[in-house]
């Protein structure tokens, strides 16, 4: 019986405990100043944005600095919020437009780079032209399939649809079903390690005995 009566203090809530602040609350406070209130928000939402600006992006410290800019973002527009809506609706809705955002200005500086990248100048050395251009014009496009034959499926399959075929950064991601970062990053995974691929194998084989420059004797 006496110990029924211990225990009861324990299990029953606490009068002195502060009530868990509602969002809007947090909303207000923070913006008078409270920063301890933003660090809140930040802590109970993080994760959520975290998910999105990573479905975006494909890559986790791409993810984090994406997400860091997000929430500076909102920050800075937390005056723009209604009282009367969700506040995590609000956040989410805010977040992915960002991130939507981010993926244009991405894809419209990638374009652009694409449009000055030529497939010989995939690992260019010095003032020597690219592996691809130095292959096709030995004749020795088998190697260019054994090199590829070397790499990971997934970096040969960027670097095929690319530098092969010839596709857009955007239309490989929507073909591989990967952010346009992924792709990005892929591809040049694949190019630096195929470009080893082809040095390795030209290191291996024999000297090719050619004639000299001129033609026929």
């Amino acid at each position: 019986m006496m110990r029924q009566t211990c225990l009861r203090p324990l299990m029953s809530p606490d009068p002195y405990a502060a009530p868990v602040p509602t969002s809007n609350e947090l909303v207000e406070r923070c913006l008078q100043g409270d920063q301890e209130a933003w660090a809140q928000i930040v802590r109970q939402n993080w994760r959520k944005v975290f998910n999105i600006a990573y479905k975006f992006v494909g890559r986790h410290d791409e993810a984090e600095d994406l997400t860091q800019d997000i929430f500076l973002r909102i920050f800075k527009a937390l005056h723009t919020f209604d009282r009367r809506a969700n506040f995590q609706t609000w956040l989410i809705s805010i977040s992915r437009n960002l991130c939507i955002d981010h993926y244009r200005s991405l894809r419209k500086e990638r374009e652009t780079m694409a449009r000055d990248i030529d497939a010989s100048e995939l690992h260019p050395a010095s003032a020597e032209r690219g592996p691809y251009a130095q292959l096709e014009q030995r004749g020795l496009k088998d190697l260019i399939r054994r090199a590829l034959a070397q790499l990971p499926p997934t970096l040969r399959e960027a670097v095929v649809l690319r530098d092969l075929q010839e596709f857009t950064y955007l239309e490989i991601a929507e073909r591989l079903s990967l952010p346009e970062g992924t792709v990005k990053s892929r591809i040049n995974r694949g190019r630096l390690e195929l470009a080893r691929q082809i040095r390795r194998l030209e290191s291996e084989k024999p000297p090719a005995s050619s004639a000299p420059d001129g033609g026929s004797a």
